[in-house]
Order: C-alpha cells, then structure tokens, then sequence
C-alpha cells in the first residue's frame, strides 16, 4: 500500500493498480517497452490488476511472467464489468488507468482515474471522467513509483 498526503486533498491511500490492456500497456496485443519491469516494482507496492476484453487474445501469455491478477471481460457491458471490479476491490483504494469507452465508469469510480493518450488515442468521456490524464504508460507508473509527482499534480 502507498499513502500520499495531498495538499488541499487530504490523503490518499492505494492497495491496487487496476490496468486496461490494449491502448493502455499494450499496443496490438504486444506488450510496451518498458512495461515489463516496471510492474515487477509496482507488485513490491500494490496488488496490480489487468482487467481487459483481451482484443487480440494475447495478454495470458504476454503477463505470464509477471505478478499481475489478470480478469477477462465478457463481450456485453464491459464498462459496467470494470466498473463492478474495482468496486469489489473497494474503489477508495484503487488507482485505474485506462483509455477505452469501456474504461470510463472504472476511471470515474477509483479513487485516482488515470486516462491515457498514446498511439491507439483515447475516448473522450473516459479523458473527461480521469482524474489526471498522461501520454505514456511509464509516467503513469513512475506516478506511483515517484509519488511526489501524484502529489504535485493533484494538489490545490
């Protein structure tokens, strides 16, 4: 778990990372550079989560490695379906990171809804329903890693 004291937010304390897949730490069911070792240090912090419709039918085998929850999503609702998981987690103790139509309600409801831009774009309702939003999925890790750059962004 990671505590960060927010100037004018109080304070915020994560347990998981819960991550979309595509578009998120993947790009055509590939896993990003980087991304790899970077969840081996976030797993030393927080139980890290990929919750994904799984696209290309790729990520059982990409994640293999790593120490990850991996949740697949059924076809209908899906936004719903990402929504009800970080729910059952305890959404005051999630941090989310997606950028789908589907990632919208789980951006909304965590405690910390991270949008994210990359090559693949992003929805707009799921930008607007962020709390911060990034360009590349290593800043949203080292956002964690790093937590003085959570605490710069988010404070008023």
């Amino acid at each position: 778990m990671i505590q960060i004291t927010v100037p004018g937010v109080g304070v915020i304390r994560l347990a998981h990372l819960v991550l979309d897949y595509n578009g998120t730490m993947a790009e055509d069911g590939l896993l990003l550079d980087g991304v790899e070792e970077k969840l081996a240090i976030l797993a030393e912090r927080l139980q890290v989560h990929v919750v994904t419709a799984d696209t290309h039918g790729t990520v059982a085998a990409a994640l293999a490695n790593n120490d990850v929850t991996l949740h697949i999503i059924g076809e209908k609702d899906q936004e719903r379906q990402k929504q009800h998981y970080v729910q059952e987690l305890g959404q005051q103790t999630v941090m989310a990171v997606g950028n789908g139509s589907n990632d919208r309600l789980m951006l909304e409801t965590a405690e910390l809804g991270v949008a994210l831009v990359q090559r693949e774009g992003a929805c707009c309702s799921s930008v607007f329903s962020a709390d911060i939003v990034c360009t590349d999925i290593l800043d949203v890790f080292d956002l964690v890693i790093k937590p003085d750059r959570l605490r710069a962004t988010l404070r008023k």
